[in-house]
Parts: C-alpha cells; structure tokens; sequence
C-alpha cells in the first residue's frame, strides 16, 4: 500500500472513530478521556513536534543552497518580485471570490442568530503590529535567535544573506555551498523517516480534533461553514488550475495528484509549516521544480501565503455585517479586499494571525470585533481546510515561478 492510501486510511478512521465516540458512549468509566487527551494527544502532539524541529534547518540548509546557486547569475531579485506579486494576486482573488459567494448565500441573513446571541458573543483581539514595526523585524538582529523562536521571515532573510555571500565569496564559497548540499540531502533523508510515521500520527490528531468539536456547533452554523468549503473549494479547483495551466501549460490533474499527499498533511495539522518539509520534497521530487526555487517559494509561501486565511475574512465579513444588520457598502468591500491582502504580509509572524487579521478587517470597515466569538467555535475545523488551500497556493506558486525561470523538469512532473 502506498503512504498516500495509508494517510487517507488514516484520516477516514481518525475523523469516524472520533465522531462516533463523540457522540455515543463507546468507552465505559470515562475511559475515553484518558484514550483522546491522554494517549491520542500525546502521539499527535509529539508527530507535530517531530515535524516541526526539520522545518528550521530545513529552510535554512535548502534555501541557503538555492540562493546560492542564483545568487551569481542575479537572478534572486526577480525572482522574489515574481513570488510576491503572484501571492499577493492570488490572495486578492481569494478575497474577492469569499466576498461574492458569501454575498450570494447570505450566511447571517435570517433568524438564525437572535439579538441575545450576538449580544453575549465577546471577543477580545490582539493589537496588530504597525507597519513600521513589521517591516523593522523582518531583519533578525540575532539570527540564531530567530532560528531558536521559529521566526520564519527572519530565518529566510538571514539564510539569503548568506547564500549571496557564499556566492560570492569564490573558491571558499564553493567549499561552503559544497557542505550545505550534503547537509540538504541528510535533512531530506531525515524528512523520509518521518514520513512514515505519519498515518498514526494524522489517525491521533483527526480523532481528538472530532471527538472534541463534534458536530453540534458546525449544526448552528452550518451555511456559514458550507460558504467557506464552497469558496475554498472553488479557489482550490478553479482558480488554482486556471493559474497552474495558463501560466505554464502543466496538466492540472497531474498536479492535483502529485498534490495528494500534501493536502492531506496539511489538512490533518493545520499547519503550512509543519507541513513545509512534506511540501518541499513533493514540489522538487515529484513536480521536478528545481531546488533553487522551490527552496525560497515554498518557504516563503508557508510564512505569508494566507489565501484560505483571506477566504474566511472575506466570508466572515459578510456574515458579521448580516448578523449585526450593517451595511457597509461597496467601497467597504473593497476595503476588505485591500486590507486583507496587505494583511497577509503585514501580520505573518503574529500568533493567530488568521484572527488577528479578522479583527483588523472588521475595525477598518466599522463592524463589531465581538462578532468573532460568533464563528471561532469552527474556526479549528476550517483553519484545517484552510491550510490545505495555503499548501496548494504554495505548490502552484512554486511551478509557475520555475516556468518562468526555466528551472522545473517536464520530464518529472508528467513522470
């Protein structure tokens, strides 16, 4: 069997075994307290963490290869410019496409949620940075530091410091970016190993998460619920493929199954960093991108790419404005479309930065933060949807950057 049939297994007996015990007594004497918070949590909580410890040097180690490799040829600026500018776009897309299907379906329209409920719903949000400050601490003063915090734009800054050094720095830099090859392929082979464990580790998480949300909440809101899936869905198979096929001519079912693997991990850890390593080993391995850019666009993509992060701002304005019966306009739609976008950069190394994000949209178009009390009950359901997108965004990404700079392998991608 391959490992993409077992992490599908995998997920099916994880989400099943976790409702059911939710919702019947399967366990007697309260022996399912111990079985999920106890052991499921424990082998769940200790896979993230086996992932996360690679994501550091792994990023570092690969993207200190690839900008190494570039940096001669000059080609690093225009490649970052082309990175951005395509995750910026497809965020704005994604924004925009929240917007028109929450505006069709109407969410919060209705008696759904009387004026009790949305009158006991408080939220208390976090302070985004401002501008000055994020652009400040994008540049680590203490590079080893970032790497022991996690701080993921600092790490890629510092990491393409040094791979431009080394490309200039002659004979000495070969010897460097000679090491850091071997050290690369070792952080591969270590990736490898972890991979394998990954179907009881996926089983644990699935079957804690839905043991403990259930289905009672996603029961009240469940047409805002749907309109997320809708539009992530529509995002996900429309957008994402047009983009992947008019861009650079690759197949898009090609890449939908090469893609497997990665929404699957992405979609059981909610996590575009914990799932970092899986895809990038997937963008070079089996969609033949070469280490040079997939080594800085995946990275990249895991820190800022939010576009399943924008698609539930742009839902959950809607929902919030008809919950609260305000109505802001066109132009205070347009102005989500603007600040989420601009957002997704701005607050990327923020702790809960998809609310974080919310509550920066809804100030700046007048609607009450409190509202997001009314959603974050499922919010853990669609942030594990929501990571999915972002892996796939980062993977489309990273094939039409390669395109553009002649550095994918046909050959493999259709392999």
């Amino acid at each position: 069997m391959t490992l993409t049939n077992k992490i599908f297994i995998a997920m099916a007996l994880g989400i099943v075994f976790g409702s059911l015990a939710n919702v019947l007594p399967i366990f007697p004497f309260g022996l399912e307290e111990v079985i999920f918070f106890g052991l499921f949590d424990l082998v769940g909580q200790i896979f993230i963490a086996s992932l996360k410890l690679l994501v550091v040097p792994m990023v570092f180690v690969s993207l200190t290869c690839g900008t190494a490799s570039l940096g001669s040829h000059g080609n690093m600026g225009v490649m970052a410019a082309k990175t951005i500018s395509l995750y910026l776009l497809t965020t704005a897309i994604a924004i925009t496409i929240a917007l028109s299907v929450a505006m069709l379906i109407q969410p919060g329209s209705g008696d759904k949620f009387n004026s009790q409920l949305t009158t006991q719903a408080s939220y208390q949000a976090n302070n985004a940075p401002p501008l000055k400050e994020v652009l400040v601490n994008i540049v680590p003063s203490n590079p080893i530091k970032a790497m022991a915090e996690g701080n993921m734009l600092q790490v890629i800054v510092f990491a393409l410091l040094f791979g431009i050094a080394i490309s200039r720095s002659g004979e000495f830099g070969a010897k460097v970016a000679k090491s850091f090859e071997s050290l690369n392929h070792v952080i591969m082979e270590m990736i490898m190993i972890l991979i394998q464990l990954a179907p009881y580790g996926i089983f644990c998480l699935l079957a804690k998460i839905f043991y403990t949300t259930g289905f009672e909440l996603i029961q009240q809101l469940f047409i805002y619920f749907i309109t997320v899936v809708l539009a992530l869905f529509f995002h996900g198979t429309v957008v994402y493929t047009s983009i992947l096929k008019i861009l650079t001519g690759l197949s898009p079912i090609k890449f939908l199954k090469h893609m497997r693997p990665i929404v699957m991990f992405g979609f059981s850890t909610a996590s575009s960093n914990a799932t970092m390593p899986i895809t990038l080993e997937t963008v070079e391995e089996k969609m033949g991108v070469k280490n040079s850019v997939a080594s800085f666009t995946v990275p990249l993509g895991a820190t800022i790419n939010m576009d399943g992060t924008a698609i539930m701002q742009g839902v959950a304005t809607v929902f919030i404005a008809q919950v609260y019966q305000i109505d802001i306009g066109l132009a205070g739609y347009l102005t989500v479309i603007l600040t989420a976008t601009l957002a997704s950069i701005g607050t990327a190394g923020v702790p809960g930065v998809g609310l974080v994000t919310l509550a920066l949209v809804l100030q700046q178009v007048g609607l009450p933060v409190e509202g997001i009390a009314l959603i974050i009950g499922v919010d853990r359901l669609l942030d594990m949807l929501r990571t999915a997108l972002n892996v796939t965004g980062d993977s489309v990404v990273s094939c039409v950057v390669a395109k553009s700079e002649d550095a994918i392998d046909a050959n493999v991608f259709n392999r």
